[in-house]
């Protein structure tokens, strides 16, 4: 798939479509969708800008790469003035003060957001169907789910109704949509992208990032959101990434896959079969494969929930209805807070607080969160080891193909292993990218941390590879 970034810019600039036109045919398509990926649209709003771009064109003035560039937001970002509900019922009603620092600098670069995209309420789900706007549907099957948390941007991309997505990726929310959906999607180095005016998840892996239907988009949408941001202490000035540097991958001459991944009783027999396949194919090209050593699945899940879900049950702490939210009145200000809070929180995010409060709790921290801690160290130093022999490590994205609609609000357990092959890269805060190829559900690429073009330039070897 070529850059429909360049391809759209030129079109603009040769006058073969006008920016309103453009802008209202994705608008079309997004309220005539049954995919269930909306959760407000932005159309005042994108026709407004449109209409400047439009009238820059007809001055003859030069408009930016990015100027005119129809994207979608996932509902857990703060744009000013637009409902940020986190497909929540707490937040319903709740409208922006303010706007996330990546979605700005997007802004900044004249792209058009056209939707607030459905979601896991508060990034809490694997499939996007935790959510009070319904669940959203898989963009090649409608009886499957699209993924999650960041299921209605990934499908809003596959289905061309925006041209990129910002998604938010805290365990591979980014990742498994893209997946699961046939597309790109990644998880930038944690502190690349500045995460003020993201509604916080779980704030040690919390990370911005970009979807969309090739490489070279991303790269571009990537570069304009990284740098260094005063409100987030965690972020970092980065180098851009330009295009000839990620067209050759000569650098990369060692690939790693974990075994116990691929022999583990959990994967499908067709993923692993086709990831197999896919190693074979990187062989052949005369790159050396290694097989490594990780810790196993139900160790890293559980350290991940450990971890998420404390953090979640402090972060959400604020969530009470006093300052913003919907309230609702009890017989005095404790019974106001705890009905607040049980009757505007979903069954899944109620899970995950009362699981974070337990473990944060007297009698509980020592012996589960700070062993959660622990283990943290213990897998970032296992990458650190990794990267002095291989380059990249190879994994598929998730051990099976999508499952249908309402499976995963039966077994949540089920849900939480789904994201096996995932977390782990979160927990080591590294650079991690889905590309569509390989497997039913795509493969993921991941580099030492701080190393994204690494990643990048790895996906454009594979396209023309496996």
């Amino acid at each position: 798939m070529k850059s429909q970034i360049h391809e759209i810019h030129q079109q603009l600039m040769n006058k073969e479509i006008t920016c309103t036109k453009l802008v209202q045919d994705r608008l079309d398509l997004l309220k005539s969708n049954t995919h269930n990926t909306v959760n407000a649209l932005l159309d005042t709003l994108a026709l407004e800008l449109a209409t400047k771009v439009d009238a820059k064109i007809e001055n003859g003035q030069e408009i930016g790469l990015l100027e005119g560039i129809p994207f979608g937001i996932k509902d857990v970002y703060m744009l000013q003035g637009t409902l940020a509900t986190a497909s929540s019922d707490l937040l319903k009603n709740y409208k922006s003060s303010y706007t996330a620092t990546a979605i700005q600098k997007l802004l900044d670069a004249g792209a058009i957001p056209l939707v607030k995209e459905n979601c896991d309420s508060f990034g809490h789900g694997s499939s996007s169907e935790n959510t009070i706007f319904g669940a959203v549907k898989n963009a090649l099957n409608t009886n499957l789910v699209s993924g999650g948390s960041s299921g209605g941007s990934a499908v809003n991309v596959a289905k061309d109704f925006t041209v990129f997505s910002i998604g938010g990726d805290t365990g591979g929310s980014i990742r498994q949509p893209a997946g699961y959906n046939k597309i790109f999607g990644l998880k930038p180095s944690y502190g690349r992208i500045s995460r003020f005016g993201l509604m916080a998840y779980a704030s040690s892996t919390d990370c911005v990032g970009p979807i969309a239907k090739s490489i070279e988009d991303i790269r571009i949408v990537l570069n304009v959101m990284s740098g260094k941001d005063i409100k987030d202490q965690t972020t970092y000035q980065s180098e851009t990434i330009l295009e000839d540097n990620i067209l050759n991958a000569d650098e990369i001459k060692t690939v790693g896959y974990f075994k116990n991944f691929i022999e583990s009783d959990a994967i499908d027999a067709q993923v692993k079969a086709d990831f197999l396949a896919s190693i074979e194919k990187i062989k052949a090209k005369g790159i050396e494969v290694k097989e490594l050593d990780f810790f196993e699945a139900d160790t890293l899940v559980s350290t991940y929930y450990t971890l998420a879900m404390a953090e979640t049950a402090s972060n959400l702490s604020r969530l009470d209805g006093t300052n913003y939210g919907a309230r609702i009145e009890g017989d005095n200000l404790k019974d106001t807070y705890s009905i607040t809070r049980s009757e505007n929180f979903s069954e899944e995010t109620k899970r995950r607080i009362v699981g974070g409060n337990q473990v944060l709790s007297q009698g509980f921290s020592d012996e589960i969160y700070l062993k959660g801690l622990n283990l943290r160290d213990q897998i970032a130093d296992n990458f650190e080891k990794d990267f002095k022999e291989v380059d990249i490590i190879l994994s598929p994205v998730t051990p099976n193909s999508p499952p249908k609609i309402g499976d995963s609000l039966k077994d949540p357990l089920a849900m939480y292993l789904s994201d096996a092959y995932t977390v782990g890269f979160s927990l080591g805060q590294l650079p991690t990218l889905t590309i569509p190829q390989g497997t039913a559900t795509g493969l993921q690429i991941t580099a030492a941390k701080n190393n994204d073009e690494l990643v990048l330039k790895f996906a454009n070897f594979l396209k023309d590879t496996i």
